[in-house]
C-alpha cells in the first residue's frame, strides 16, 4: 500500500507562492491518481485538485483554477501542488491522497471518500 507524506506548508503573504510536495513510499504510485484536499478549521474537507497517474488529466476546484498547478514526478514518487497568488482564504491544512480506483481521477474527483491512502497534512497559512 502506498504511504504518503505532505510537506512544504508554511506562512506566506497574500499574493505569494508556495509549493507543496507529496512524497510516496510503497509500490504503485504511478498507478494511482493523486488528489489534493484542504480543510480549514470548522469547515469540511474540500477537493483542490486531482492529477492522473501519468500526469495527464488534471482537475481543479474553481476557487484555485488559474492559481494552483498540480504536477507529479513518478520517477521520484512525488506529487506537487504549486500555489501562486495565494489568498487568505487558501489558509488550511492541505492533504494529499491516492485514488482508490487506479490511475484515473475519480468521478467526481473532489469526493474524499473515493481516495484510499491519505498522508498527514501540511499547514498553509496566508497572511494579509
Amino acid at each position: 500500500e502506498v504511504q504518503l507524506q505532505a510537506s512544504g506548508g508554511g506562512l506566506v503573504q497574500a499574493g505569494g507562492s508556495l509549493r507543496l510536495s507529496c512524497a510516496a513510499s510503497g509500490p504503485g504510485f504511478d498507478d494511482r491518481a493523486v488528489g489534493w484536499f484542504r480543510q480549514a478549521p470548522g469547515k469540511e474537507r474540500e477537493g483542490v485538485s486531482c492529477i492522473k497517474g501519468n500526469g495527464g488529466n488534471r482537475y481543479y476546484a474553481d476557487s484555485v483554477k488559474g492559481r494552483f498547478t498540480s504536477s507529479r514526478d513518478n520517477a521520484k514518487n512525488t506529487a506537487y501542488l504549486e500555489m501562486n497568488n495565494v489568498k487568505v482564504e487558501d489558509t488550511a491544512t492541505y492533504f494529499c491522497a491516492t485514488s482508490a480506483f487506479g490511475p484515473g481521477c475519480p468521478a467526481p474527483w473532489h469526493v474524499a471518500r473515493w481516495y484510499g491512502s491519505w498522508g498527514q497534512g501540511t499547514q498553509v497559512t496566508v497572511s494579509s
